[in-house]
């Protein structure tokens, strides 16, 4: 199965391709954007490594992946539904890691719970995965509040190895999740 590109009401998700490069340059450069991911912004060399890692994601297991998000032909960000990666996420059978970054001038509008929301109904619906989980530093508190929004529940709090530690990674990483279950639950109750 190969990714499957995505609709909401206001974004076009389409699977990450080499097209979708100079967005990708764009975005990686702005270092607010970066804040709590690299503390600066990417050189177009580091994020054509990316790129490439990005790419593989979709080759991992079929389904998920990397997705270039469009609002009116305009490009907002990117999506991912990713397997897990480290052995502390738990096994790849079953769940995927939740993304989103979104360009600068797209924040506070609702685009990255929008398409995240998408990406859940997506992973449980169509591929049928059990749980998704979502990764952030601890003082990251919009993607925070982007997790708590769509349904997501924190989990724990753990430290992760930093080269060069970012201002506030001396208070952790937190992790926030939903299962399908959760995430039915939360439908019906909306239907009612």
């Amino acid at each position: 199965m190969s990714q499957a590109t995505l609709r909401t009401d206001r974004i076009t998700l389409v699977p990450l391709s080499d097209e979708h490069l100079e967005h990708e340059v764009e975005l990686d450069a702005d270092p607010e954007v970066m804040r709590y991911l690299a503390g600066r912004a990417r050189s177009r060399e580091e994020v054509d490594n990316f790129h490439r890692r990005r790419l593989a994601a979709a080759e991992r297991v079929a389904g998920l992946g990397f997705w270039a998000g469009f609002m009116d032909g305009q490009f907002v960000g990117w999506w991912i539904l990713q397997p897990p990666e480290r052995p502390d996420q738990g096994p790849v059978e079953g769940q995927a890691e939740l993304g989103y970054r979104l360009l600068r001038r797209y924040w506070r509008q609702g685009l990255a719970s929008e398409g995240a929301r998408e990406l859940l109904r997506h992973g449980f619906e169509d591929l049928g995965l059990t749980r998704v989980f979502a990764e952030t530093m601890a003082v990251n508190t919009a993607s925070r509040a982007t997790m708590t929004a769509i349904g997501m529940r924190y989990v724990r709090t753990f430290h992760a190895d930093w080269e060069e530690p970012l201002p506030g990674s001396d208070l952790g990483e937190v992790e926030y999740a939903i299962t399908r279950e959760q995430w039915l639950a939360s439908r019906a109750a909306k239907a009612r």
